[in-house]
């Protein structure tokens, strides 16, 4: 099974990070927002992490962290096509 999960900036190295998963090898990060069959509602705490109720629930599922600084081996274009993707779902 490769479903990996990684927190990643919605706007360049600085911004807030926001989970993004990868459902299957070689597909691109996409925010968490982009997989309804797998994302819950996000808990409503002020300034709270966006995808953390998810992460929790796909963890639990078996779903594997990938460290953020790594998420580009596992896909070389992942990263800008996920950062447009999540400036669109705004």
């Amino acid at each position: 099974m490769h479903q990996q999960m990684c927190w990643l900036s919605s706007s360049g190295s600085d911004g807030e990070k926001i989970l993004h998963l990868q459902a299957g090898p070689g597909q691109p990060w996409r925010p968490y927002t982009a997989f309804p069959q797998y994302s819950v509602p996000d808990y409503r705490i002020p300034g709270g992490s966006k995808g953390w109720a998810t992460y929790q629930k796909l963890l639990k599922a078996g779903w594997r962290l990938v460290p953020s600084a790594r998420a580009s081996e596992f896909d070389s274009s992942t990263y800008i096509e996920s950062n447009a993707q999540a400036n669109n779902s705004d």
